[in-house]
């Protein structure tokens, strides 16, 4: 009996090759945005890129190089800032100008990059400065009574 695989499942080797697929397409991207005399004067570039690569590759839920309404809703409740779909959608068609209903790696390394202060932008940029001050706790965790359990 052979096993047909569809192109849709995520895991194993069409997952990873997907997502090295996926990695290539976007540090071409990244390569078109170094050339790019637009932002030749933004201050490390490469490694700025490098990081929004990795965002948007965290939050390309199911690797077709798009942020869909659920990946920036999945986003937002991470950031412990869940938000409506309404609001979500005006996020999204922030980014895009309102051309489409998914954002692009160079829409979202557009606005990151930009001046415009996009809400996006500021949730990233929060996020990142809140990883900053939580501190790891390291070793196992205190023990605990019966009483002290909610």
């Amino acid at each position: 009996m052979a096993v047909t695989l569809n192109s849709r499942f995520q895991g194993g080797k069409a997952y990873g090759q997907r997502r090295a697929q996926q990695e290539g397409r976007l540090e071409e991207i990244n390569k078109e945005f170094l050339c790019d005399p637009k932002f030749s004067d933004e201050e490390d570039l490469e490694e700025k890129l490098a990081v929004f690569k990795e965002k948007y590759m965290e939050f390309d839920l199911n690797n077709q190089g798009e942020i869909d309404l659920m990946s920036v809703k999945r986003m937002m409740e991470k950031l412990g800032a869940p938000k409506t779909h309404l609001e979500l959608k005006k996020m999204i068609s922030e980014v895009t100008g309102g051309v489409s209903e998914t954002i692009s790696y160079q829409d979202f390394v557009n606005v990151m990059l930009g001046k415009r202060s996009a809400v996006l932008k500021l949730v990233m940029l929060f996020e990142g400065k809140a990883n900053e001050n939580i501190p790891k706790p390291s070793g196992p965790p205190p023990e605990r009574d019966i009483a002290s359990l909610p």
